[in-house]
Protein backbone atom coordinates (compact mmCIF):
# COMPACT_ATOMS: atom_id res chain seq x y z
CA UNK A 1 0.00 0.00 0.00
CA UNK A 2 1.48 3.33 -0.83
CA UNK A 3 2.90 5.00 2.61
CA UNK A 4 1.92 8.40 1.50
CA UNK A 5 -0.31 9.58 4.80
CA UNK A 6 -2.77 11.97 5.43
CA UNK A 7 -3.56 14.51 8.47
CA UNK A 8 -6.63 12.07 9.85
CA UNK A 9 -8.98 14.03 12.23
CA UNK A 10 -8.97 12.03 16.04
CA UNK A 11 -11.91 11.32 17.50
CA UNK A 12 -10.19 10.50 20.89
CA UNK A 13 -10.09 14.22 21.47
CA UNK A 14 -12.03 16.81 22.29
CA UNK A 15 -15.96 17.32 23.59
CA UNK A 16 -17.62 14.51 22.78
CA UNK A 17 -20.61 16.32 21.81
CA UNK A 18 -18.70 18.59 19.06
CA UNK A 19 -17.08 15.53 17.98
CA UNK A 20 -20.10 13.30 17.34
CA UNK A 21 -21.71 16.48 15.46
CA UNK A 22 -18.52 16.88 13.06
CA UNK A 23 -19.55 13.10 12.10
CA UNK A 24 -23.20 13.39 12.63
CA UNK A 25 -23.82 16.79 10.28
CA UNK A 26 -22.16 15.70 7.29
CA UNK A 27 -23.71 12.27 7.19
CA UNK A 28 -27.06 13.52 7.53
CA UNK A 29 -26.29 15.54 4.21
CA UNK A 30 -25.40 12.83 2.41
CA UNK A 31 -28.58 10.55 3.87
CA UNK A 32 -30.85 13.42 2.98
CA UNK A 33 -29.55 12.79 -0.22
CA UNK A 34 -30.40 9.12 -0.67
CA UNK A 35 -33.60 9.40 1.04
CA UNK A 36 -34.25 12.18 -1.81
CA UNK A 37 -33.90 9.82 -4.05
CA UNK A 38 -37.58 7.78 -2.93
CA UNK A 39 -39.09 11.05 -2.14
CA UNK A 40 -38.35 12.67 -5.58
CA UNK A 41 -39.47 9.32 -7.30
CA UNK A 42 -42.39 8.90 -4.90
CA UNK A 43 -43.40 12.75 -5.59
CA UNK A 44 -42.90 12.25 -9.90
CA UNK A 45 -44.64 8.99 -10.02
CA UNK A 46 -47.17 10.19 -8.11
CA UNK A 47 -48.10 12.48 -11.05
CA UNK A 48 -48.48 9.24 -13.17
CA UNK A 49 -51.30 8.07 -11.27
CA UNK A 50 -52.38 6.03 -8.19
CA UNK A 51 -51.62 2.59 -9.42
CA UNK A 52 -48.14 3.85 -10.37
CA UNK A 53 -47.82 5.47 -6.68
CA UNK A 54 -48.87 2.17 -5.33
CA UNK A 55 -46.68 -0.21 -7.46
CA UNK A 56 -43.45 2.20 -5.80
CA UNK A 57 -44.81 1.55 -2.84
CA UNK A 58 -45.32 -2.00 -2.29
CA UNK A 59 -41.00 -1.83 -4.10
CA UNK A 60 -40.04 0.57 -0.50
CA UNK A 61 -39.75 -1.78 2.01
CA UNK A 62 -37.63 -4.47 -0.53
CA UNK A 63 -35.66 -1.52 -1.23
CA UNK A 64 -35.12 -1.41 2.17
CA UNK A 65 -34.40 -5.00 2.83
CA UNK A 66 -31.74 -4.71 0.09
CA UNK A 67 -30.33 -0.93 1.84
CA UNK A 68 -30.49 -2.90 5.13
CA UNK A 69 -28.65 -5.71 4.97
CA UNK A 70 -25.78 -3.37 2.65
CA UNK A 71 -25.73 -1.04 6.01
CA UNK A 72 -25.21 -3.48 8.00
CA UNK A 73 -22.12 -4.76 6.27
CA UNK A 74 -21.16 -1.07 6.21
CA UNK A 75 -21.50 -0.83 9.93
CA UNK A 76 -19.63 -4.10 10.39
CA UNK A 77 -16.46 -2.33 8.09
CA UNK A 78 -16.66 0.91 10.07
CA UNK A 79 -16.61 -0.90 13.75
CA UNK A 80 -13.64 -2.80 12.47
CA UNK A 81 -11.77 0.05 10.50
CA UNK A 82 -12.72 2.55 13.44
CA UNK A 83 -10.98 0.29 15.83
CA UNK A 84 -8.14 -0.12 13.87
CA UNK A 85 -7.69 3.52 13.53
CA UNK A 86 -7.85 4.15 17.12
CA UNK A 87 -5.06 1.21 17.21
CA UNK A 88 -3.10 3.17 14.89
CA UNK A 89 -2.95 0.30 12.95
CA UNK A 90 -3.45 1.92 9.23
CA UNK A 91 -1.84 -1.06 7.16
CA UNK A 92 -4.79 -3.23 8.32
CA UNK A 93 -7.08 -0.69 7.60
CA UNK A 94 -6.52 -0.88 3.72
CA UNK A 95 -6.34 -4.75 3.65
CA UNK A 96 -9.71 -5.07 5.70
CA UNK A 97 -10.99 -2.05 3.13
CA UNK A 98 -10.18 -3.96 0.00
CA UNK A 99 -12.02 -7.14 1.31
CA UNK A 100 -15.12 -5.41 2.08
CA UNK A 101 -14.80 -3.89 -1.67
CA UNK A 102 -14.81 -7.50 -3.01
CA UNK A 103 -17.54 -8.39 -0.37
CA UNK A 104 -20.16 -5.76 -1.42
CA UNK A 105 -19.36 -6.96 -5.26
CA UNK A 106 -20.40 -10.74 -4.47
CA UNK A 107 -23.38 -9.47 -2.29
CA UNK A 108 -24.36 -7.22 -5.12
CA UNK A 109 -24.72 -9.71 -7.53
CA UNK A 110 -26.35 -12.04 -5.41
CA UNK A 111 -28.75 -9.04 -4.84
CA UNK A 112 -29.64 -9.34 -9.19
CA UNK A 113 -30.29 -13.24 -9.26
CA UNK A 114 -32.75 -13.41 -6.23
CA UNK A 115 -34.15 -10.56 -7.19
CA UNK A 116 -35.20 -11.22 -10.26
CA UNK A 117 -36.23 -14.58 -9.63
CA UNK A 118 -38.59 -13.35 -7.34
CA UNK A 119 -40.37 -10.72 -8.06
CA UNK A 120 -43.70 -12.18 -8.84
CA UNK A 121 -44.52 -14.36 -5.94
CA UNK A 122 -42.56 -12.03 -3.17
CA UNK A 123 -45.41 -8.98 -4.89
CA UNK A 124 -48.00 -11.09 -5.09
CA UNK A 125 -46.98 -12.28 -1.35
CA UNK A 126 -47.34 -8.67 -0.07
CA UNK A 127 -50.81 -7.79 -1.82
CA UNK A 128 -50.13 -6.48 -5.04
CA UNK A 129 -52.90 -6.82 -7.19
CA UNK A 130 -52.43 -7.61 -11.19
CA UNK A 131 -52.61 -3.93 -12.54
CA UNK A 132 -50.22 -3.26 -10.10
CA UNK A 133 -47.60 -5.91 -10.26
CA UNK A 134 -47.06 -5.41 -13.87
CA UNK A 135 -45.83 -1.67 -13.29
CA UNK A 136 -43.62 -3.02 -9.87
CA UNK A 137 -42.45 -5.44 -12.84
CA UNK A 138 -40.84 -2.83 -14.91
CA UNK A 139 -39.22 -1.16 -12.41
CA UNK A 140 -37.68 -3.58 -10.00
CA UNK A 141 -36.44 -5.76 -13.02
CA UNK A 142 -34.16 -2.12 -13.53
CA UNK A 143 -33.17 -1.38 -10.25
CA UNK A 144 -31.98 -5.05 -9.45
CA UNK A 145 -29.71 -4.71 -12.65
CA UNK A 146 -28.07 -1.69 -10.45
CA UNK A 147 -27.83 -3.73 -7.55
CA UNK A 148 -23.76 -3.78 -7.29
CA UNK A 149 -23.25 -0.20 -8.02
CA UNK A 150 -25.90 0.56 -4.59
CA UNK A 151 -24.07 -1.66 -2.38
CA UNK A 152 -19.93 -0.91 -3.11
CA UNK A 153 -20.28 2.75 -2.25
CA UNK A 154 -22.09 2.16 1.25
CA UNK A 155 -19.49 -0.44 1.84
CA UNK A 156 -16.86 1.88 1.16
CA UNK A 157 -18.12 5.32 2.26
CA UNK A 158 -17.74 3.85 6.14
CA UNK A 159 -14.12 3.49 5.89
CA UNK A 160 -13.58 7.19 5.34
CA UNK A 161 -16.32 7.82 7.98
CA UNK A 162 -14.02 5.19 10.46
CA UNK A 163 -11.17 7.90 10.23
CA UNK A 164 -13.06 10.36 10.76
CA UNK A 165 -13.87 12.16 7.58
CA UNK A 166 -17.89 12.08 6.97
CA UNK A 167 -17.80 15.54 4.73
CA UNK A 168 -15.94 13.74 1.51
CA UNK A 169 -18.60 10.75 1.63
CA UNK A 170 -21.57 13.37 1.88
CA UNK A 171 -20.48 15.45 -0.80
CA UNK A 172 -20.73 12.48 -3.36
CA UNK A 173 -24.03 11.16 -1.97
CA UNK A 174 -25.51 14.73 -1.83
CA UNK A 175 -23.66 15.56 -5.90
CA UNK A 176 -25.32 12.19 -6.97
CA UNK A 177 -28.59 12.89 -5.67
CA UNK A 178 -28.50 16.21 -7.62
CA UNK A 179 -27.79 14.24 -11.04
CA UNK A 180 -30.65 11.36 -9.65
CA UNK A 181 -33.33 14.62 -9.64
CA UNK A 182 -32.60 16.52 -12.85
CA UNK A 183 -32.44 12.64 -14.46
CA UNK A 184 -35.28 11.13 -12.89
CA UNK A 185 -38.25 13.61 -14.04
CA UNK A 186 -36.32 13.97 -17.30
CA UNK A 187 -36.65 10.32 -18.39
CA UNK A 188 -40.15 9.54 -16.61
CA UNK A 189 -41.99 12.33 -18.35
CA UNK A 190 -39.39 12.41 -21.42
CA UNK A 191 -38.82 16.47 -21.26
CA UNK A 192 -35.96 17.71 -23.08
CA UNK A 193 -36.30 15.44 -26.07
CA UNK A 194 -35.75 12.20 -23.67
CA UNK A 195 -37.99 9.56 -24.15
CA UNK A 196 -40.77 8.95 -21.91
CA UNK A 197 -39.88 5.86 -20.07
CA UNK A 198 -42.42 6.47 -17.24
CA UNK A 199 -41.84 4.20 -13.89
CA UNK A 200 -38.91 2.62 -15.44
CA UNK A 201 -37.41 6.65 -16.01
CA UNK A 202 -36.87 6.73 -12.56
CA UNK A 203 -35.63 2.99 -12.17
CA UNK A 204 -32.67 3.87 -14.62
CA UNK A 205 -32.26 7.39 -12.73
CA UNK A 206 -31.35 5.55 -9.91
CA UNK A 207 -29.30 2.78 -11.09
CA UNK A 208 -26.90 5.55 -13.16
CA UNK A 209 -26.04 7.76 -10.79
CA UNK A 210 -25.40 4.69 -8.27
CA UNK A 211 -22.50 4.02 -10.80
CA UNK A 212 -21.26 7.15 -10.56
CA UNK A 213 -21.42 7.31 -6.77
CA UNK A 214 -19.52 3.70 -7.29
CA UNK A 215 -16.38 5.29 -9.11
CA UNK A 216 -16.36 8.24 -6.89
CA UNK A 217 -16.56 6.84 -3.38
CA UNK A 218 -13.39 3.99 -5.04
CA UNK A 219 -11.72 6.53 -6.33
CA UNK A 220 -11.30 8.90 -3.64
CA UNK A 221 -10.73 5.82 -1.00
CA UNK A 222 -8.15 4.63 -3.42
CA UNK A 223 -6.40 7.45 -4.92
CA UNK A 224 -6.70 10.01 -2.12
CA UNK A 225 -6.78 8.53 1.01
CA UNK A 226 -4.41 5.19 -0.46
CA UNK A 227 -6.80 2.77 1.78
CA UNK A 228 -7.49 0.44 -0.55
CA UNK A 229 -4.53 -2.57 -0.17
CA UNK A 230 -5.04 -5.12 -3.05
CA UNK A 231 -1.66 -6.62 -2.40
CA UNK A 232 -3.26 -8.72 0.32
CA UNK A 233 -5.45 -11.05 -1.55
CA UNK A 234 -4.84 -14.66 -0.43
CA UNK A 235 -7.68 -16.44 0.95
CA UNK A 236 -6.46 -16.86 4.75
CA UNK A 237 -6.53 -12.84 4.86
CA UNK A 238 -9.57 -12.32 2.29
CA UNK A 239 -11.14 -14.99 4.88
CA UNK A 240 -10.00 -12.86 8.53
CA UNK A 241 -11.22 -9.78 7.03
CA UNK A 242 -14.35 -11.23 6.02
CA UNK A 243 -14.92 -12.87 9.37
CA UNK A 244 -14.14 -9.76 10.90
CA UNK A 245 -16.55 -7.80 9.16
CA UNK A 246 -19.54 -10.29 9.41
CA UNK A 247 -19.32 -10.52 12.63
CA UNK A 248 -20.58 -7.23 13.48
CA UNK A 249 -22.28 -7.37 9.76
CA UNK A 250 -24.26 -10.27 9.90
CA UNK A 251 -26.05 -9.09 13.04
CA UNK A 252 -26.27 -5.97 12.39
CA UNK A 253 -27.84 -6.75 9.18
CA UNK A 254 -30.24 -9.01 10.49
CA UNK A 255 -31.15 -6.54 12.55
CA UNK A 256 -31.62 -3.38 10.12
CA UNK A 257 -33.37 -5.83 7.56
CA UNK A 258 -35.62 -6.89 9.95
CA UNK A 259 -37.35 -3.53 10.05
CA UNK A 260 -38.15 -3.58 6.83
CA UNK A 261 -39.45 -7.04 6.60
CA UNK A 262 -41.91 -6.21 9.37
CA UNK A 263 -42.45 -3.17 7.08
CA UNK A 264 -43.43 -5.43 4.13
CA UNK A 265 -45.73 -7.19 6.58
CA UNK A 266 -47.38 -4.10 7.71
CA UNK A 267 -47.71 -3.47 4.00
CA UNK A 268 -49.99 -6.45 3.51
CA UNK A 269 -51.89 -5.89 6.41
CA UNK A 270 -52.77 -1.75 5.21
CA UNK A 271 -53.58 -3.90 1.55
CA UNK A 272 -56.73 -4.88 3.48
CA UNK A 273 -58.18 -1.54 3.66
CA UNK A 274 -57.73 -0.86 -0.45
CA UNK A 275 -54.87 -0.26 -2.85
CA UNK A 276 -55.14 3.49 -1.83
CA UNK A 277 -54.22 2.99 2.13
CA UNK A 278 -51.21 1.56 0.49
CA UNK A 279 -50.36 4.46 -1.64
CA UNK A 280 -51.08 6.89 1.65
CA UNK A 281 -48.69 4.14 4.03
CA UNK A 282 -46.12 4.39 1.26
CA UNK A 283 -46.16 8.37 1.31
CA UNK A 284 -45.96 8.42 5.11
CA UNK A 285 -43.17 5.79 5.11
CA UNK A 286 -41.19 7.99 2.95
CA UNK A 287 -41.89 11.19 5.19
CA UNK A 288 -40.55 9.20 7.84
CA UNK A 289 -37.74 7.98 6.29
CA UNK A 290 -36.59 11.73 6.15
CA UNK A 291 -37.68 12.89 9.06
CA UNK A 292 -36.02 9.74 10.90
CA UNK A 293 -32.45 10.51 9.06
CA UNK A 294 -31.33 13.03 11.96
CA UNK A 295 -31.83 10.34 14.40
CA UNK A 296 -29.78 7.79 11.74
CA UNK A 297 -27.07 10.05 10.86
CA UNK A 298 -26.72 10.03 14.91
CA UNK A 299 -26.21 6.37 15.71
CA UNK A 300 -24.26 6.19 12.19
CA UNK A 301 -21.81 9.01 13.60
CA UNK A 302 -21.60 6.74 16.91
CA UNK A 303 -20.26 3.94 15.44
CA UNK A 304 -16.59 5.22 14.76
CA UNK A 305 -16.78 7.59 17.88
CA UNK A 306 -17.59 4.20 20.32
CA UNK A 307 -15.00 2.73 17.85
CA UNK A 308 -11.99 4.65 17.56
CA UNK A 309 -12.39 5.38 21.82
CA UNK A 310 -12.99 1.79 22.35
CA UNK A 311 -9.65 0.94 20.56
CA UNK A 312 -7.84 3.62 22.51
CA UNK A 313 -8.78 2.54 25.95
CA UNK A 314 -11.25 5.63 26.55
CA UNK A 315 -14.23 3.91 28.19
CA UNK A 316 -15.35 7.43 30.00
CA UNK A 317 -15.48 9.53 26.17
CA UNK A 318 -17.41 6.04 25.32
CA UNK A 319 -20.06 7.19 27.93
CA UNK A 320 -19.85 10.46 27.71
CA UNK A 321 -20.95 10.53 24.08
CA UNK A 322 -23.81 8.04 24.64
CA UNK A 323 -25.73 10.01 27.06
CA UNK A 324 -24.69 12.94 24.78
CA UNK A 325 -26.80 11.36 21.84
CA UNK A 326 -29.48 10.09 24.23
CA UNK A 327 -30.44 13.92 25.47
CA UNK A 328 -30.35 14.95 21.67
CA UNK A 329 -32.33 12.15 20.44
CA UNK A 330 -35.40 13.19 22.96
CA UNK A 331 -35.07 16.64 21.91
CA UNK A 332 -35.24 16.55 18.31
CA UNK A 333 -38.21 13.30 18.66
CA UNK A 334 -40.71 15.95 20.59
CA UNK A 335 -39.79 19.03 18.24
CA UNK A 336 -40.50 16.58 14.97
CA UNK A 337 -43.39 14.96 16.76
CA UNK A 338 -45.53 18.45 17.63
CA UNK A 339 -44.50 19.43 13.92
CA UNK A 340 -45.77 16.57 12.38
CA UNK A 341 -48.89 16.54 14.28
CA UNK A 342 -49.85 19.76 12.82
CA UNK A 343 -48.73 20.04 9.83
CA UNK A 344 -48.99 16.22 8.08
CA UNK A 345 -51.96 16.35 6.16
CA UNK A 346 -50.56 19.63 4.44
CA UNK A 347 -47.46 17.41 3.58
CA UNK A 348 -49.01 14.27 2.77
CA UNK A 349 -51.29 16.26 -0.13
CA UNK A 350 -48.02 16.95 -1.79
CA UNK A 351 -47.49 13.68 -2.80
CA UNK A 352 -51.10 12.48 -4.00
CA UNK A 353 -54.51 13.72 -4.48
CA UNK A 354 -56.67 10.61 -3.64
CA UNK A 355 -57.92 11.60 -0.34
CA UNK A 356 -57.88 8.31 1.19
CA UNK A 357 -54.10 7.89 0.96
CA UNK A 358 -53.65 11.36 2.33
CA UNK A 359 -56.12 10.43 5.28
CA UNK A 360 -54.03 7.19 5.91
CA UNK A 361 -50.56 9.14 5.84
CA UNK A 362 -52.22 11.86 7.96
CA UNK A 363 -52.98 9.43 10.77
CA UNK A 364 -49.55 7.82 10.72
CA UNK A 365 -48.10 10.93 11.09
CA UNK A 366 -50.74 12.12 14.42
CA UNK A 367 -49.98 8.63 15.80
CA UNK A 368 -46.14 7.44 15.55
CA UNK A 369 -43.54 10.46 15.54
CA UNK A 370 -44.06 10.79 19.43
CA UNK A 371 -42.35 8.06 19.52
CA UNK A 372 -39.17 8.72 17.42
CA UNK A 373 -37.59 10.02 20.65
CA UNK A 374 -37.54 6.09 21.81
CA UNK A 375 -36.14 5.06 18.59
CA UNK A 376 -33.53 7.38 18.64
CA UNK A 377 -32.23 5.90 21.92
CA UNK A 378 -32.44 2.37 20.40
CA UNK A 379 -30.25 3.05 17.35
CA UNK A 380 -27.56 4.65 19.48
CA UNK A 381 -27.63 1.92 21.83
CA UNK A 382 -27.52 -0.57 18.56
CA UNK A 383 -24.57 1.71 16.82
CA UNK A 384 -22.52 1.70 20.60
CA UNK A 385 -22.73 -2.27 20.84
CA UNK A 386 -21.65 -2.84 17.07
CA UNK A 387 -18.88 -0.99 17.41
CA UNK A 388 -17.22 -2.90 20.46
CA UNK A 389 -18.28 -6.44 18.77
CA UNK A 390 -21.32 -6.87 20.72
CA UNK A 391 -23.59 -7.03 17.56
CA UNK A 392 -26.38 -9.31 19.01
CA UNK A 393 -27.01 -7.38 21.73
CA UNK A 394 -28.31 -4.51 18.94
CA UNK A 395 -30.07 -7.61 17.11
CA UNK A 396 -31.97 -8.28 19.99
CA UNK A 397 -33.39 -4.71 20.52
CA UNK A 398 -34.55 -4.75 16.66
CA UNK A 399 -36.44 -8.36 17.52
CA UNK A 400 -37.66 -7.25 20.30
CA UNK A 401 -38.96 -4.40 18.47
CA UNK A 402 -40.55 -5.93 15.56
CA UNK A 403 -41.16 -9.29 15.80
CA UNK A 404 -42.06 -9.62 19.32
CA UNK A 405 -44.31 -6.27 19.63
CA UNK A 406 -44.63 -4.42 16.12
CA UNK A 407 -45.50 -7.41 14.08
CA UNK A 408 -47.74 -9.55 16.84
CA UNK A 409 -49.77 -6.16 17.83
CA UNK A 410 -50.53 -4.92 14.53
CA UNK A 411 -51.89 -7.75 13.19
CA UNK A 412 -54.54 -7.83 16.86
CA UNK A 413 -54.88 -4.24 16.61
CA UNK A 414 -56.28 -4.51 12.99
CA UNK A 415 -58.98 -6.29 13.56
CA UNK A 416 -60.53 -4.61 16.36
CA UNK A 417 -58.84 -0.29 15.41
CA UNK A 418 -58.30 -0.48 11.79
CA UNK A 419 -55.63 1.85 10.61
CA UNK A 420 -55.55 3.04 13.83
CA UNK A 421 -54.42 0.36 15.54
CA UNK A 422 -51.39 -0.66 13.32
CA UNK A 423 -49.91 2.97 13.50
CA UNK A 424 -50.91 2.54 17.59
CA UNK A 425 -48.27 -0.68 17.07
CA UNK A 426 -45.77 1.19 15.58
CA UNK A 427 -45.81 3.72 18.88
CA UNK A 428 -45.57 1.12 21.30
CA UNK A 429 -43.04 -0.76 19.79
CA UNK A 430 -40.38 2.14 19.14
CA UNK A 431 -40.97 2.96 23.04
CA UNK A 432 -39.90 -0.67 24.16
CA UNK A 433 -37.12 -0.81 21.73
CA UNK A 434 -35.77 2.61 23.29
CA UNK A 435 -36.26 1.02 27.11
CA UNK A 436 -34.13 -1.81 25.73
CA UNK A 437 -31.38 0.31 24.95
CA UNK A 438 -31.37 1.96 27.93
CA UNK A 439 -31.14 -1.33 30.24
CA UNK A 440 -28.39 -3.01 27.87
CA UNK A 441 -26.42 0.37 27.59
CA UNK A 442 -26.34 0.38 31.91
CA UNK A 443 -24.92 -3.34 31.63
CA UNK A 444 -22.81 -2.86 29.01
CA UNK A 445 -21.07 0.55 29.32
CA UNK A 446 -21.87 2.59 32.22
CA UNK A 447 -21.44 -0.91 35.15
CA UNK A 448 -18.41 -1.65 33.07
CA UNK A 449 -16.87 2.27 33.28
CA UNK A 450 -17.56 1.84 37.31
CA UNK A 451 -16.08 -1.11 37.76
CA UNK A 452 -13.00 0.08 35.59
CA UNK A 453 -13.27 3.59 38.11
CA UNK A 454 -13.42 2.08 41.12
CA UNK A 455 -10.51 -0.50 40.16
CA UNK A 456 -8.07 2.58 39.35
Amino acid sequence: MNEKKRKRPKLTQGPEGQVIRSLMYPTLLGMIAIVSYNISDTYFIGKLGTVELAAVSFTFPVVLVIGSITVGLAHGTSAVCARLFGEENIEDVGRVTAHALLLGVAVGLVFLVVGLLTIDPLFRLLGAENETIEFIRRYMRIYYYGGVFLVVPLIVNPVLRAAGDARTPSTIVSACAVLHLVLAPVLIFGWLGAPKLGIEGAAVATVFSNFVMTVASISVVYFREHLISFGSLSFHLLWDSWRRILHVGLPSAASTAIGPLTMAFITSQIAQFGQEAVAGYGVASRIESLITLVLMALSVAVTPFVGQNFGARKPGRVNNGIRWSWLFSLGYGLCVALILALGGGVIASAFTDSQMAIDTASLHLRIVPISYLALGVALTATSAFNAVSKPMLGMMISMTRTILVYAPLAFLFARYFGLTGIFAAACAANFVAGACGVLLSQKVFFRQDRIETQAG
